[in-house]
């Protein structure tokens, strides 16, 4: 059999063991003495660590933190890095989100893309090519992580009791191969004072406000206002709904990745410009309306701003409401140009006024290999090799990776341009056809990494 028709042969048995670790919520939760993320992601690691041992190759949990599965000798490493934790499941599924479900090419389920199934066609990968009896003149290491999507915890602990990496990659980004990856901050906005009752919205920081419920003293004809500026959005669904002297809104956008967060509605940003437009005068929604909104570009905050490989990205994630002050988490992905020294300058005198305030929590810098580097060039020919795509080209992206946390690694795969497989929101999927394809390209990528 040619290396297809080996990649295809075991395509059974690599979703048999994608369901293993898919049926376990991974999300973060509460740290005990032995497990820093909670009881998920360290059962999740014990299972993936139990796949890649049952398939012959030697592992290692460090601490719960995260593990490895390992082949070859030599001082070298050839990293591969992902990720077994997932952020909570949201959003009106489908399916159930920790049952692999398939539907033709289409499975369906929490991680499947994001990042549990590149996981799995990374140590096939890793399999095949130690079957086919190749030269290993280095050692190959899949790092299985618990905490990327809160933090990346995990990958500071690796860096603190393990071997650095000679090269390697990420699969849990975009095909054909990721260069660049923008830099990020995070940020709270707060209200100083507001007639909303309550307003509370959001899943996670790091994803568009998908939902949102408002609620806000009653005026004369303000619920026919509101559902007339209602009626002329983007939102899926809306209602307004009034008992006593209180109206109540709900409002259901779209869920998208904070990393592009135009391709999502934002339900509490909608709820705020629909309260301006209905003749809702009150402090935090002038100040929501003017520095967040649903532009998604910063220009609310002096921060709109762009360079050749991209524009500047802002999310709203999540809104809630304490002791009558309103929060709304802001996640913002920075140009690969732009230093932090730069952005804080444009930020002066933007994050205040007397309606409300905005928090600068953290600034992370970018992360930028050139695309002529010898890393960058072994992966993108592997893509090319695989598929003969030479029209799609090694590119920056908003989201960030476990290449920020470990030297000399960037983000390679499994997504194609284009097309959404709904990480972060309902529904998230793979596509088997994708999965064999995927394991062929790391095949060939940890080659040519070899002969670096």
């Amino acid at each position: 059999m040619d290396i297809r028709e080996q990649i295809h042969a075991l395509s059974d048995e690599m979703l048999e063991n994608l369901g293993k670790l898919v049926a376990i919520d991974s999300t973060l939760g509460t740290p005990s003495e032995d497990k820093p993320f909670g009881e998920g992601p360290a059962k999740a690691l014990e299972a993936g660590l139990e796949i890649a041992k049952s398939l012959g190759f030697n592992t290692v949990n460090l601490d719960n933190y995260c593990g490895y599965a390992e082949m070859g000798e030599g001082e070298e490493i050839v990293g591969i890095a992902g990720h077994l934790d997932i952020v909570p499941v949201g959003g009106d599924w489908s399916y159930d989100p920790f049952k692999l479900t398939s539907e033709g090419d289409c499975v369906y389920g929490r991680g499947t893309t994001d990042d549990k199934g590149p996981v799995i066609e990374a140590l096939y990968a890793m399999k095949l090519l130690r079957d086919s009896g190749a030269k290993l003149n280095k050692r190959v290491r899949l790092i299985m992580g618990c905490n990327e999507e809160t933090g990346s915890k995990c990958m500071e602990h690796y860096n603190e009791v393990s071997e650095e990496l000679s090269c390697g990659f990420t699969p849990d980004a975009s095909f054909p191969c990721i260069h660049g990856e923008k830099g990020h901050i995070t940020m709270t906005a707060y209200s100083k004072s507001t007639k909303i009752i309550s307003m509370n919205g959001g899943f996670v920081s790091n994803a568009v406000c998908d939902n949102c419920t408002t609620v806000i003293p009653t005026e004369q004809q303000l619920k026919e206002r509101l559902e007339k500026a209602l009626s002329e959005t983007k939102l899926q669904e809306y209602r307004v709904t009034e008992s006593g002297n209180l109206l109540t809104i709900y409002a259901k956008g779209v869920p998208a990745h904070a990393s592009t967060p135009t391709l999502g509605v934002n339900a509490a940003g909608v709820t705020m410009e629909c309260l301006e437009k209905a003749g809702f005068e009150d402090d935090f929604v002038k100040f929501y309306n003017k520095h967040i909104g649903t532009a998604c570009d910063g220009s609310g905050i002096g921060l709109k701003i762009s360079d050749k490989f991209g524009e500047l990205t802002f999310c709203n994630g999540i809104v809630k409401t304490e002791n009558g002050v309103i929060s709304c988490t802001v996640d913002i992905r920075v140009p690969v140009t732009f230093r932090k020294d730069d952005i804080l300058k444009r930020l002066e005198g933007n994050l205040e006024d007397e309606n409300g305030y905005i928090e600068v929590e953290e600034i992370g810098e970018p992360l930028f290999f050139p695309s002529d580097s010898p890393l960058v060039k072994a992966l993108y020919k592997a893509y090319v090799d695989v598929t003969g795509d030479t029209e799609n080209k090694p590119m920056v992206i908003g989201g960030g990776t476990y290449a920020k946390s470990l030297k000399n690694i960037i983000a390679f795969g499994p997504e194609k341009i284009g097309k959404d497989y709904r990480i972060h929101g309902a529904d998230e999927f793979i596509l088997v056809s994708e999965m064999e394809e995927a394991v062929e390209i790391y095949i060939k990528a940890i080659e040519n990494l070899l002969a670096i």
